[in-house]
């Protein structure tokens, strides 16, 4: 299905009951709602309903050309017009990646709208921006923005060669060739890894000093061997929670969590609703 927001439309994988438990779940970079694709059956098969949308730039109809429009209160504004397109008052939500940051904006400015949240990979803003200003280790692992923020560069970088450091990207992810080339291919049409990119290039160092604690049930789930995301920064997110927490690790997963172990994200995710 499609769910219009505005002017923008969102293309979105829908399965389970009209009138089950709703979860909402936010992809990150360079993938699309795909990568839940073996994480939702297993959500609906435990009576619950998922919506797992292309976001905005990944969807080719939702991919305005100015970077300004990739602002974290427009990424937060899609998925809250979204809830309001499918006439939903509240919802579980689920992230990955820069998916998870943009769900952690939404649990900690709109809490009214997030009945429990589980954030992968990536932990609470100011914990990744904190270890990323101190933490030698962290700034190894994120040095890749200083390319990404590069129009042009990035680009140029990422599609040469047929695109061979994007597919480079999911080494230990374990995918399959024809995984990788569903969420590279998409992303070679003109202006779509741009548009990508653009969520690097919009992001704001307030966004993080600016958001209070999450105050909604939280899990967040990190695994061991994500080359992005440091133990530093992962353990700090603790201390940007209030509401109830828990924090799983993964051992031996890299940084695909929701297409490596989809079975251990579908068990937190519903470890957290049968807690909330």
């Amino acid at each position: 299905m499609r769910i219009d927001v505005g002017d923008l439309s969102f293309p979105a994988h829908v399965a389970g009951d009209a009138d089950a438990r709703p979860v909402l779940l936010l992809h990150g970079f360079p993938q699309s709602s795909r990568c839940w694709s073996r994480v939702t059956p297993l959500l609906t098969r435990a009576g619950l309903r998922t919506i797992s949308p292309d976001q905005r730039g990944y969807s080719p109809v939702a991919r305005p050309a100015e970077v300004s429009a990739y602002a974290m209160p427009e990424l937060v504004g899609d998925a809250i017009g979204m809830l309001d397109a499918l006439d939903l008052s509240i919802v579980d939500l689920v992230g990955h990646d820069w998916g998870a940051y943009v769900a952690w904006q939404l649990a900690g400015r709109h809490p009214e709208r997030v009945r429990s949240l589980v954030a992968i990979s990536v932990p609470h803003p100011k914990a990744m921006t904190e270890a990323m200003s101190a933490d030698s280790d962290q700034q190894r692992r994120s040095a890749y923005f200083d390319l990404f923020r590069q129009e042009g560069k990035a680009e140029d970088v990422l599609l040469a060669e047929d695109a061979k450091q994007l597919r480079k990207m999911f080494a230990g992810s374990g995918l399959a060739e024809s995984d990788v080339a569903s969420y590279v291919e998409p992303l070679r049409a003109p202006g779509a890894l741009t548009a990508a990119l653009s969520w690097y290039r919009a992001v704001s160092r307030d966004d993080a000093i600016t958001l209070g604690p999450a105050i909604v049930p939280t899990t967040f789930v990190w695994s061991d061997e994500d080359t992005a995301v440091g133990r530093s920064a992962a353990q700090a997110c603790e201390h940007h929670v209030t509401g109830p927490y828990r924090f799983v690790e993964l051992t031996g997963v890299s940084h695909w969590v929701p297409e490596q172990a989809p079975e251990a994200v579908a068990a937190a995710v519903l470890a957290q609703i049968a807690a909330t």
